[in-house]
């Protein structure tokens, strides 16, 4: 039996024991705490690292830089880091387990000065359409224009119909981007930076009787604005994009001459490396066509197929028809052509001469006008104008029209996302690339299409009405997808595979803005009329 002092001596190593136990324990427990919550001395936190951090649908004020704005943009480094890593969208949600319904669809609105967008639309008086009157009138709910009433014929369905100016495309989209389902107020998780620069409502201004300077000096002035972001430097702007309510060509003038048209915005080395969308893409490959606006823009999707059968049942009186006026300054023009043949087919063809009315108005300009004519015709025409494209022939898809096109860069070398590559399930095609080949006889050649095809036709073309409308950007269509839908969808699509492009360490300017010189050309279109 052990002695006392022995018991004792036991008893005091037991309780230290214990006591050296229990402190471990509370230095373990503090430590898994800390480690779990974080504290003030910098300890990581891991319940809040759970957390995803994109924040959407409100971008935060972004202030400009400080710096002369006047002075000429630097050039852009070409080289890119060829570090990489994993982006943060990628990150967040493997920590989450989540499947994230906006991965890689993020987009981020740059909040631009005033003077590039909204201070064009307050001092709209010094904007004109191309006469003497100024585009206030058409810039009343969001950019669609004054709602139409008038449709005591009842060739208009609903109220989704509005007096919508072709040259407001850019206002539009901005209002839509607006209400995107995938915004972030974060410009380094977003698959691609928007540009809501009014390039076409702030050149219209000076392409009349201003000299060069004027007309390029706000270009200088946003590029000088945006090399300075942050969100620049990921992808040297190659992840940016801008929307131009006019045609890409008004902003490509290539020397400085006072007699050339335009701006030279998409010439300037940083926009080089931007995408445009605009209603007409020039042959560089880093514009893109997107559709003109039209007047109808729905606000659900019942109103889109209410329309579509309307068009479907409608009767149709004449083969075909043409809406528009004649070029006699354009030599080349078929459309003097066109218009004969169409007077000479009396009852088989339908004008509709865009002339000016009382107060200056187009009677083109009234969509009852032009949807009268279209949706009583199988066929409407569509020749070059001014440029390759004409807002005529989106007018002449909604009303169910057939199109018949003469230059392939009226729509099948343009609007790649939103028309099928197959342009002769939808169109009829007789090339002609000036007046001096015209052989064409309209009648003949659109009188030997078989009937069946032409009802084939025409369902195709009620079918692209959803992708070439811009749904009313004050609501949002459930189960279509609208002109704008398919543009966001092709930008993501081009900005991903310029980003794959760097990430396999290549050369992302290769291909990326160089000219096509093919691509108004008659090679690949054969005429098929049979």
């Amino acid at each position: 039996m052990a002695s006392p002092h022995i018991r004792k001596c036991f008893n005091n190593q037991l309780w230290s024991v214990i006591l050296i136990s229990f402190v471990l324990c509370a230095v373990l427990i503090r430590f898994d705490f800390s480690a779990l919550n974080g504290n003030q001395d910098g300890a990581i936190d891991l319940v809040s690292s759970y957390e995803n951090p994109i924040t959407t649908q409100k971008s935060e004020s972004l202030q400009p830089s400080s710096g002369d704005l006047n002075d000429s943009p630097p050039v852009i480094e070409q080289k890119m880091n060829s570090t990489t890593r994993e982006s943060s969208q990628e990150q967040s949600v493997k920590e989450n387990s989540v499947p994230d319904p906006c991965l890689g669809k993020y987009i981020y609105i740059h909040a631009l000065p005033s003077r590039f967008n909204q201070d064009l639309l307050d001092n709209c008086e010094s904007i004109t359409v191309g006469t003497e009157r100024n585009m206030c009138p058409y810039l009343v709910n969001e950019g669609l224009g004054r709602e139409v009433m008038e449709n005591s014929e009842g060739v208009l369905l609903n109220s989704s119909w509005y007096s919508t100016n072709q040259f407001l495309l850019e206002v539009i989209f901005h209002n839509k981007m607006k209400k995107y389902k995938c915004l972030t107020n974060d410009s380094s998780l977003a698959s691609a930076v928007y540009v809501p620069f009014y390039a076409g409502l702030d050149i219209g201004r000076y392409l009349w009787g201003f000299n060069t300077s004027v007309r390029d000096q706000s270009a200088f002035d946003v590029l000088k604005w945006l090399v300075l972001k942050p969100s620049w430097q990921k992808m040297w702007g190659r992840d940016h994009f801008l929307v131009a309510g006019r045609i890409a060509w008004d902003f490509r003038r290539k020397t400085d001459n006072e007699t050339d048209w335009g701006s030279k915005l998409r010439f300037l080395p940083e926009s080089n490396n931007m995408s445009m969308l605009a209603i007409e893409a020039s042959s560089w490959n880093n514009d893109y066509a997107i559709p003109y606006p039209t007047c109808f823009h729905p606000s659900k999707d019942s109103e889109v197929f209410q329309w579509q059968d309307k068009m479907r049942k409608q009767k149709r009186e004449f083969l075909f028809t043409f809406a528009g006026a004649p070029r006699p300054d354009l030599q080349d023009s078929v459309r003097g052509k066109i218009i004969q043949e169409c007077l000479a087919s009396k009852n088989l063809c339908k004008l509709l001469e865009c002339t000016y009315g009382v107060n200056g108005a187009i009677t083109c300009d009234n969509p009852v006008n032009v949807m009268r004519v279209f949706q009583n015709s199988v066929f409407c025409l569509q020749p070059t104008g001014d440029s390759y494209t004409r807002r005529s022939m989106f007018d002449a898809i909604l009303a169910g029209c057939i199109p018949v096109f003469f230059h392939p860069g009226t729509a099948y070398a343009q609007y790649k996302w939103h028309l099928p590559k197959n342009y002769s399930k939808y169109s009829v095609f007789i090339p002609v690339k000036d007046v001096k080949d015209w052989k064409a006889g309209i009648n003949e050649t659109l009188l030997r299409i078989p009937e069946h095809r032409v009802l084939a036709m025409r369902e195709e073309v009620l079918k692209l009405i959803p992708s070439v409308i811009y749904a009313d950007p004050r609501s949002r269509l459930e189960t279509l997808e609208d002109a704008f839908d398919l543009a966001v969808k092709g930008i993501l699509e081009r900005i991903d595979n310029v980003r794959t492009t760097m990430l396999e360490g290549k050369d992302p300017s290769i291909g990326f803005a160089e000219g096509d010189d093919f691509k108004y050309t008659f090679s690949g279109y054969v005429g098929e009329t049979n």
